[in-house]
C-alpha cells in the first residue's frame, strides 16, 4: 500500500502534500500536510530497532508531565515491516533571549523531577543504539556500568579502540569517585544537543527525540556545551533557580565521554582524538 494511503486510513484525514524533512539519521522523517492539519511522522524498521517509537512516545510523556513542552502524541502504529509515529508540527520561529530564559525554566523542571535509583524502568535507545537503563544505587556506579564501559566494549570490538585505551579507561575509573558529584538522580532528556530542541511559538522551548532516564543533570548540561547553538546565558538563568554544584565546568568532559562515545561509535574514528584526549587528562 502506498504511504500516503497508509497515513490517511490512519488518521482519517486525506493528504495535500508529504514532504521530506531534514535533520534525521536515523527515521525516515516527513512532514505531512492536510487540509487542517500539520504533522510530523517518523518511519523505522520494525525489526532493527524495536520497539523504538513506544520508547519514543513515553519518553516524551516523561517530559511532558514535569511541565516541559513536547510536541503532541498523535498515533503510533506498525505493519509487517515498519513502525510509524505521527507527531504534532511545531512551527519554528526566530528566538530571542526569553527563549533561554524559558528553556532554562523547562530544564530545571525536567531535572528537579528525581527517582530513589540512577536508570528507568526499562532500556532505550540514544540514536539507534540501545541503552542499557538497569536501575545503580550510586553514579558513579551508573555512568561506569551502564554508560560508558558497554560502548567502550563496543568500540573495542569494532576496531575502534585498542587495548591501550582499554586500560587508560580503567585508570579513569577508579578516579571518578573523586571527580563525579554526588547529587540525587534528575530526569534528563539524555541527547540534549541543539537538534532536539526547537523553537515553539510564543519563544517556547520544544523538546524532541529523547532518550531519557535518571541520571545526573549536568549529562545534559554538559552536552548542550558539546556542538554549539544554546546561548551561554541559559546557564546563568538555570544556576539562578537550581545551581549546579562547584566545578561542573570542569566535568564537562568526563560527562561527554558517553555521547562521544556514541559518535564514535555510529560516525566513525574523527571522534576518537577528543576522547583521547580526556581519558589522558583526567
Amino acid at each position: 500500500m502506498p504511504l500516503k494511503e497508509i497515513i490517511e486510513n490512519e488518521l482519517s484525514e486525506s493528504i495535500i502534500k508529504i514532504a521530506p524533512l531534514s535533520g534525521g539519521d536515523i527515521n525516515e522523517v516527513f512532514k505531512i500536510t492536510t487540509q487542517n492539519n500539520t504533522y510530523v511522522l517518523k518511519i523505522n524498521s520494525l525489526s532493527i530497532h524495536p520497539k523504538m517509537f513506544v520508547k519514543e512516545k513515553l519518553g516524551l510523556q516523561s517530559i511532558s508531565l514535569t511541565g516541559a513542552k513536547t510536541p503532541d502524541l498523535i498515533k503510533i502504529f506498525s505493519n509487517s515491516q515498519n513502525q510509524f509515529l505521527i507527531l504534532e508540527y511545531i512551527e519554528e520561529e526566530s528566538t530571542t533571549k526569553s527563549f533561554w530564559k524559558n528553556f532554562a525554566t523547562s530544564l530545571v523542571k525536567l531535572h528537579k523531577t528525581s527517582n530513589k535509583s540512577f536508570g528507568l524502568k526499562y532500556d532505550n535507545y540514544i540514536g539507534s543504539l540501545s541503552q542499557n537503563n538497569a536501575q545503580k544505587r550510586t553514579w558513579e556506579q551508573f555512568f561506569i556500568e551502564n554508560r560508558i564501559n558497554p560502548l567502550v566494549k563496543q568500540a573495542f570490538d569494532k576496531n575502534l579502540l585498542n587495548k591501550n585505551h582499554l586500560s587508560s579507561f580503567e585508570s579513569l575509573f577508579k578516579k571518578l569517585n573523586e571527580i563525579l558529584p554526588t547529587e540525587p538522580p534528575s530526569l534528563v532528556h539524555g541527547d540534549l544537543w541543539s537538534g532536539n530542541l526547537l523553537k515553539g511559538k510564543g519563544q517556547t522551548p520544544v523538546f524532541i527525540d529523547p532518550a531519557i532516564y535518571y541520571g545526573n543533570r549536568e549529562m545534559d548540561i554538559a552536552m548542550t556545551q558539546m556542538f554549539g547553538g544554546f546561548d551561554k546565558d541559559y546557564i546563568n538563568y538555570y544556576n539562578e533557580w537550581f545551581p549546579l554544584e562547584s566545578g561542573w565546568q570542569q566535568r564537562i568532559e568526563i560527562h561527554n565521554l558517553y555521547p562521544c562515545l556514541v559518535h564514535l561509535i555510529l560516525f566513525g574514528s574523527s571522534y576518537l582524538r577528543g576522547i583521547e584526549k580526556v581519558i589522558k587528562k583526567f
